[in-house]
């Protein structure tokens, strides 16, 4: 019974406790750096969209990735978020879409 006492109050503060854990905390303020990177969609809000961009490439989810930020920086963007990255019927292809930032 004490036990019950002590332990199901001290359970529930660690269980309380353990849900900030999953909450986001805000990144902070975007710098540019010397490549576009990858950015949240609540992070987009104070952007200046420029542009899509999208691939077609074999291999896998991560050629497309890079294929994605290398067409961002040839079209200038600075940041670029990924709306869409799924196979197609072809074995080992992989189609992703972005949106380009500024």
């Amino acid at each position: 019974m004490t036990l019950m006492k002590i332990g199901l109050p001290a359970l529930l503060a660690l269980c309380l406790s353990a849900c900030s854990l999953t909450e986001s905390a805000p990144l902070g303020t975007l710098s540019p750096g010397a490549h576009a990177q990858e950015i949240r969609r609540d992070q987009t809000a104070n952007l200046t969209q420029v542009g899509t961009a999208s691939v077609t490439v074999y291999g896998n989810p991560m050629n497309a990735a890079e294929l994605i930020q290398k067409k961002a920086d040839a079209m200038g963007a600075h940041y670029y978020f990924v709306t869409n990255v799924e196979p197609t019927q072809v074995p080992n292809q992989w189609i992703s879409q972005a949106i380009l930032y500024r």
